[in-house]
Protein backbone atom coordinates (compact mmCIF):
# COMPACT_ATOMS: atom_id res chain seq x y z
CA UNK A 1 0.00 0.00 0.00
CA UNK A 2 1.35 3.42 -0.99
CA UNK A 3 0.72 6.71 0.76
CA UNK A 4 -0.27 9.23 -1.91
CA UNK A 5 -1.00 12.96 -1.97
CA UNK A 6 -3.00 14.38 -4.89
CA UNK A 7 -3.23 18.13 -5.25
CA UNK A 8 -6.45 19.58 -6.66
CA UNK A 9 -8.42 16.46 -5.78
CA UNK A 10 -11.70 18.07 -4.73
CA UNK A 11 -13.14 17.39 -8.19
CA UNK A 12 -12.25 16.52 -11.78
CA UNK A 13 -9.34 14.25 -12.66
CA UNK A 14 -7.85 14.56 -9.20
CA UNK A 15 -10.96 13.14 -7.61
CA UNK A 16 -11.15 10.40 -10.24
CA UNK A 17 -7.56 9.42 -9.55
CA UNK A 18 -8.16 9.45 -5.80
CA UNK A 19 -11.20 7.19 -6.19
CA UNK A 20 -9.21 4.76 -8.34
CA UNK A 21 -6.36 4.57 -5.82
CA UNK A 22 -8.72 4.23 -2.87
CA UNK A 23 -10.42 1.32 -4.64
CA UNK A 24 -6.95 -0.26 -4.82
CA UNK A 25 -6.68 0.19 -1.00
CA UNK A 26 -3.97 2.84 -1.10
CA UNK A 27 -3.72 5.52 1.58
CA UNK A 28 -4.79 8.72 -0.18
CA UNK A 29 -4.63 12.26 1.14
CA UNK A 30 -6.64 14.86 -0.74
CA UNK A 31 -6.08 18.58 -1.27
CA UNK A 32 -8.61 21.39 -1.68
CA UNK A 33 -8.21 25.13 -1.89
CA UNK A 34 -10.71 25.99 0.86
CA UNK A 35 -12.81 24.50 3.64
CA UNK A 36 -15.98 24.20 1.55
CA UNK A 37 -14.27 22.25 -1.19
CA UNK A 38 -12.48 20.13 1.39
CA UNK A 39 -15.83 19.17 2.91
CA UNK A 40 -17.20 18.27 -0.53
CA UNK A 41 -14.15 16.14 -1.28
CA UNK A 42 -14.36 14.33 2.05
CA UNK A 43 -18.06 13.61 1.51
CA UNK A 44 -17.38 12.25 -1.98
CA UNK A 45 -14.35 10.19 -0.92
CA UNK A 46 -14.95 9.14 2.70
CA UNK A 47 -12.18 6.52 2.59
CA UNK A 48 -9.52 9.21 2.10
CA UNK A 49 -7.30 9.54 5.16
CA UNK A 50 -7.27 13.32 5.18
CA UNK A 51 -7.41 16.54 3.22
CA UNK A 52 -4.89 19.38 3.09
CA UNK A 53 -6.32 22.87 2.64
CA UNK A 54 -4.69 25.80 0.90
CA UNK A 55 -5.05 28.01 -2.16
CA UNK A 56 -2.13 27.30 -4.48
CA UNK A 57 -2.51 30.78 -5.99
CA UNK A 58 -0.85 32.09 -2.82
CA UNK A 59 2.82 31.45 -2.07
CA UNK A 60 2.13 31.57 1.68
CA UNK A 61 -0.78 29.12 1.46
CA UNK A 62 1.22 26.81 -0.81
CA UNK A 63 4.00 26.82 1.76
CA UNK A 64 1.41 25.95 4.41
CA UNK A 65 0.13 23.04 2.30
CA UNK A 66 3.71 21.73 2.26
CA UNK A 67 3.89 22.20 6.05
CA UNK A 68 0.64 20.26 6.49
CA UNK A 69 1.93 17.51 4.21
CA UNK A 70 5.18 17.08 6.12
CA UNK A 71 3.40 17.19 9.47
CA UNK A 72 1.12 14.36 8.37
CA UNK A 73 4.02 12.02 7.56
CA UNK A 74 6.12 11.13 4.54
CA UNK A 75 4.40 10.36 1.24
CA UNK A 76 5.48 7.64 -1.15
CA UNK A 77 3.94 9.53 -4.08
CA UNK A 78 2.93 13.12 -4.76
CA UNK A 79 0.74 13.84 -7.78
CA UNK A 80 0.78 17.49 -8.86
CA UNK A 81 -2.67 17.59 -10.42
CA UNK A 82 -4.04 21.04 -9.47
CA UNK A 83 -4.40 23.48 -12.36
CA UNK A 84 -6.54 26.20 -13.89
CA UNK A 85 -7.48 26.53 -17.53
CA UNK A 86 -6.97 29.08 -20.26
CA UNK A 87 -10.30 30.87 -20.61
CA UNK A 88 -9.78 33.47 -17.91
CA UNK A 89 -8.39 36.98 -18.47
CA UNK A 90 -5.03 37.94 -17.04
CA UNK A 91 -5.50 38.34 -13.30
CA UNK A 92 -2.95 38.69 -10.53
CA UNK A 93 -2.67 36.74 -7.30
CA UNK A 94 -2.17 38.17 -3.82
CA UNK A 95 1.56 38.00 -4.57
CA UNK A 96 1.21 40.03 -7.76
CA UNK A 97 1.86 37.01 -9.97
CA UNK A 98 -0.09 35.99 -13.04
CA UNK A 99 -2.76 33.51 -11.89
CA UNK A 100 -2.23 30.66 -14.40
CA UNK A 101 1.53 30.73 -13.84
CA UNK A 102 1.15 30.84 -10.06
CA UNK A 103 -1.06 27.75 -9.83
CA UNK A 104 0.07 25.65 -12.78
CA UNK A 105 3.82 26.35 -12.68
CA UNK A 106 5.03 27.93 -9.46
CA UNK A 107 2.97 25.89 -7.00
CA UNK A 108 4.29 22.51 -8.26
CA UNK A 109 7.82 23.88 -8.04
CA UNK A 110 7.33 25.15 -4.50
CA UNK A 111 5.61 22.00 -3.26
CA UNK A 112 8.34 19.87 -4.83
CA UNK A 113 11.00 21.91 -3.09
CA UNK A 114 9.29 21.90 0.32
CA UNK A 115 7.54 18.53 0.72
CA UNK A 116 9.77 15.79 2.12
CA UNK A 117 11.17 13.98 -0.88
CA UNK A 118 8.86 11.08 -1.94
CA UNK A 119 9.76 8.04 -4.01
CA UNK A 120 7.66 9.19 -6.97
CA UNK A 121 6.50 12.49 -8.41
CA UNK A 122 3.88 12.89 -11.12
CA UNK A 123 3.15 16.20 -12.86
CA UNK A 124 -0.01 16.79 -14.90
CA UNK A 125 0.81 18.46 -18.18
CA UNK A 126 -1.15 18.72 -21.43
CA UNK A 127 -0.71 18.11 -25.13
CA UNK A 128 -0.87 21.89 -25.42
CA UNK A 129 2.61 22.06 -23.86
CA UNK A 130 4.00 21.29 -27.31
CA UNK A 131 3.09 24.86 -28.31
CA UNK A 132 4.46 26.34 -25.11
CA UNK A 133 7.37 28.76 -24.78
CA UNK A 134 9.79 29.46 -21.94
CA UNK A 135 9.88 33.25 -21.79
CA UNK A 136 12.02 33.76 -18.73
CA UNK A 137 12.00 37.54 -18.97
CA UNK A 138 8.18 37.72 -19.03
CA UNK A 139 6.79 34.78 -17.07
CA UNK A 140 4.08 37.07 -15.66
CA UNK A 141 2.82 38.33 -19.02
CA UNK A 142 3.57 41.94 -18.17
CA UNK A 143 5.22 42.72 -21.51
CA UNK A 144 3.40 40.37 -23.86
CA UNK A 145 -0.20 40.85 -24.95
CA UNK A 146 -2.29 38.41 -22.93
CA UNK A 147 -3.28 35.15 -24.64
CA UNK A 148 -4.87 32.72 -22.24
CA UNK A 149 -4.29 29.62 -24.36
CA UNK A 150 -0.60 30.48 -24.76
CA UNK A 151 -0.23 31.16 -21.03
CA UNK A 152 -1.75 27.74 -20.32
CA UNK A 153 0.50 26.05 -22.91
CA UNK A 154 3.54 27.73 -21.37
CA UNK A 155 2.54 26.59 -17.88
CA UNK A 156 2.12 23.00 -18.99
CA UNK A 157 5.58 23.13 -20.59
CA UNK A 158 6.88 24.43 -17.26
CA UNK A 159 5.46 21.31 -15.59
CA UNK A 160 7.40 19.06 -17.95
CA UNK A 161 10.55 21.09 -17.30
CA UNK A 162 10.13 20.54 -13.57
CA UNK A 163 9.44 16.81 -13.99
CA UNK A 164 12.48 16.29 -16.19
CA UNK A 165 14.72 18.46 -14.02
CA UNK A 166 13.76 16.51 -10.90
CA UNK A 167 14.42 13.21 -12.67
CA UNK A 168 17.91 14.48 -13.54
CA UNK A 169 18.72 16.10 -10.20
CA UNK A 170 17.12 13.48 -7.94
CA UNK A 171 17.96 10.13 -9.59
CA UNK A 172 16.56 8.22 -6.61
CA UNK A 173 13.08 9.67 -7.34
CA UNK A 174 10.88 8.52 -10.21
CA UNK A 175 9.64 11.77 -11.77
CA UNK A 176 7.39 11.88 -14.82
CA UNK A 177 4.90 14.11 -16.63
CA UNK A 178 1.51 13.05 -17.99
CA UNK A 179 -0.88 14.27 -20.65
CA UNK A 180 -4.33 13.04 -19.55
CA UNK A 181 -5.87 14.04 -22.87
CA UNK A 182 -8.45 16.66 -23.73
CA UNK A 183 -11.38 15.25 -21.81
CA UNK A 184 -14.82 16.57 -20.78
CA UNK A 185 -14.09 17.86 -17.30
CA UNK A 186 -15.02 21.27 -15.95
CA UNK A 187 -11.70 22.55 -17.31
CA UNK A 188 -11.78 20.65 -20.59
CA UNK A 189 -15.39 21.54 -21.40
CA UNK A 190 -18.34 19.37 -22.34
CA UNK A 191 -17.30 19.15 -25.98
CA UNK A 192 -13.84 17.72 -25.33
CA UNK A 193 -13.33 14.65 -27.54
CA UNK A 194 -11.14 12.51 -25.26
CA UNK A 195 -12.15 9.42 -23.30
CA UNK A 196 -12.66 10.55 -19.71
CA UNK A 197 -12.49 6.97 -18.44
CA UNK A 198 -8.84 6.79 -19.56
CA UNK A 199 -7.70 10.19 -18.32
CA UNK A 200 -6.52 9.15 -14.83
CA UNK A 201 -5.18 5.65 -15.52
CA UNK A 202 -1.62 6.65 -16.46
CA UNK A 203 -1.28 8.58 -13.21
CA UNK A 204 -2.55 5.56 -11.25
CA UNK A 205 -0.04 3.29 -12.99
CA UNK A 206 2.89 5.65 -12.41
CA UNK A 207 1.92 5.94 -8.76
CA UNK A 208 1.64 2.23 -8.02
CA UNK A 209 3.42 0.01 -10.56
CA UNK A 210 6.30 -2.11 -9.26
CA UNK A 211 8.68 -0.17 -11.48
CA UNK A 212 8.33 2.67 -13.98
CA UNK A 213 10.70 4.78 -16.05
CA UNK A 214 11.73 8.24 -14.89
CA UNK A 215 12.16 11.48 -16.79
CA UNK A 216 9.48 10.59 -19.34
CA UNK A 217 6.29 12.13 -20.70
CA UNK A 218 3.30 9.81 -20.97
CA UNK A 219 -0.01 9.76 -22.79
CA UNK A 220 -2.38 6.85 -22.14
CA UNK A 221 0.27 4.58 -20.60
CA UNK A 222 2.82 5.15 -23.36
CA UNK A 223 5.73 7.50 -23.72
CA UNK A 224 4.94 10.36 -26.04
CA UNK A 225 6.79 13.13 -27.84
CA UNK A 226 7.44 16.36 -25.98
CA UNK A 227 8.40 19.91 -26.78
CA UNK A 228 12.17 19.54 -27.39
CA UNK A 229 12.86 22.45 -25.04
CA UNK A 230 11.73 20.29 -22.11
CA UNK A 231 14.80 18.10 -22.39
CA UNK A 232 17.36 20.92 -22.38
CA UNK A 233 19.08 20.90 -18.99
CA UNK A 234 20.15 24.54 -19.27
CA UNK A 235 16.52 25.58 -19.80
CA UNK A 236 15.38 23.40 -16.91
CA UNK A 237 17.95 24.99 -14.60
CA UNK A 238 17.09 28.51 -15.76
CA UNK A 239 13.41 27.92 -15.05
CA UNK A 240 14.17 26.47 -11.60
CA UNK A 241 16.29 29.52 -10.87
CA UNK A 242 13.45 31.84 -11.91
CA UNK A 243 11.09 30.02 -9.54
CA UNK A 244 13.64 30.19 -6.75
CA UNK A 245 13.98 33.93 -7.26
CA UNK A 246 10.21 34.40 -7.01
CA UNK A 247 9.75 32.25 -3.91
CA UNK A 248 13.06 32.47 -2.05
CA UNK A 249 13.03 28.64 -1.97
CA UNK A 250 15.55 26.56 -3.89
CA UNK A 251 15.07 23.02 -5.05
CA UNK A 252 17.61 20.86 -3.20
CA UNK A 253 20.17 19.19 -5.40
Amino acid sequence: MARILITGSADGLGRMLAAELLDQDHDVVLHARNERRAADATEALPKASGVLIGDLASIAETQDVARQANASGRFDVVVHNAAVGYQEPRIETVDGLEHVFAINSLAPYLLTALIDRPDRLIYLSSGMHEGGDVVLDDLQWERRRWRGAQAYSDSKLHDVLIAFAVARLWPEVLSNAVDPGWVPTKMGGRGAPGDLSQAHLTQAWLATADSTPSGEYFYHLRTHRTNPVAGVSETQDAFLEACASLTGVRLGR
